[in-house]
């Protein structure tokens, strides 16, 4: 198979990525990019595993083994043992005050004629009440899960 990016590690490298592995403290994903940079590796040292052979052994497909290649190859040694930062921050829909509104409410007596809250119900309620201007359901969801 003609590879487009091809995995030669140093031999400081190559010592980093055994120590990785054989200490077995990382994050699984962390490990397997380790392993799949060892295999491939068609350096002096390296045992150059076909795709194949490395996708049967650590059970990856070869999108993530190609991927895995690439930020190698283009990125760097360094890099690929990384995860990517978010790509937007995400901001809060609820401040502080607002959110204690919300949990105030969630715990007082629910409208008359229903046994309990429904996250529908809070939501409508706090923009009757003018803590917000709009909230969705799963935003109360989400603050409610978080604070209780």
């Amino acid at each position: 198979m003609n590879k487009r990016y091809i995995i030669s590690l140093t031999h400081a490298e190559r010592e980093e990525l055994e120590a990785l592995v054989s200490r077995g403290k990382q994050a699984v994903w962390r490990q397997t990019r380790a392993w799949i940079l060892l295999q491939a590796d068609v350096g002096p040292e390296g045992p150059a595993w076909t795709d194949e052979r490395i996708g049967e052994a650590y059970g990856v497909s070869a999108v993530t083994m190609y991927r895995v290649r690439q930020a190698f190859v283009e990125e760097g040694f360094a890099k690929v043992l990384k995860r990517k930062p978010l790509s937007r921050p995400r901001s809060r829909k609820l401040d502080g005050d607002q959110e204690a509104y919300l949990i105030a409410l969630a715990c007082s007596q629910p409208p008359a004629g229903r046994c309990r809250w429904t996250l529908r119900m809070l939501a409508d309620k706090m923009v009757e009440l003018n803590h917000v201007d709009h909230v969705s359901p799963e935003t109360v969801r989400q603050t409610l899960k978080k604070t209780c």
